[in-house]
């Protein structure tokens, strides 16, 4: 429960931090002719606000492996190399924290803050493990790291996605 509040508080932090910046961006953006705005366009942050990955940066599932079959709880290991997890909210370059991907189809946009959802996990607090209650049945699993903002890397940091089956 301590997780899930740290998550949304969190999320909430960098959805003001991105609305302002964003806000700040458009208000540069009135003064140009219409053409040149198109404002049914992504709400994709200021590029400002996205990180560079450090060269040969990779996240993936240490536990459980690929295929395998588990029972809930599920303790699931996250590993990391070229980068450093931090909490959300520091800026430390080569950095982030991992978000969790469950029975996700589509990735969510590499160029918007990562949506807090049952399907995108935040682990702001820099953790680097979790536990998870899962129904019987097939899931997949896939890290995705997020700069101090929730914001994908310029390069997106991302393991391969797994499956697991909870019996």
């Amino acid at each position: 429960m301590k997780n899930i509040a740290i998550a949304i508080v969190a999320a909430l932090i960098a959805f003001l931090i991105y609305f302002f910046a964003f806000r700040q961006d458009a208000v540069t953006t009135e003064a140009l002719p219409e053409a040149s705005v198109n404002q049914s366009e992504s709400t994709s942050v200021p590029p400002s606000l996205i990180s560079t990955a450090a060269p040969g940066a990779d996240v993936f599932i240490i536990s459980p492996g690929d295929g395998a079959v588990v029972s809930s709880p599920v303790k699931v290991e996250f590993g990391i190399t070229n980068m450093k997890v931090v909490k959300a909210g520091d800026s430390t370059e080569f950095s982030g924290h991992h978000h969790l991907l469950i029975n996700l189809d589509e990735l969510p946009p590499m160029d918007q803050v990562l949506p807090a959802t049952e399907q995108i996990i935040h682990f702001g607090g820099g953790q680097t493990e979790t536990t998870l209650e899962l129904e019987p049945g097939e899931y997949t699993l896939q890290l995705l790291l997020g700069n101090h903002l929730h914001i994908p890397h310029a390069e997106p940091v991302i393991s391969k996605k797994i499956t697991i089956t909870v019996e």
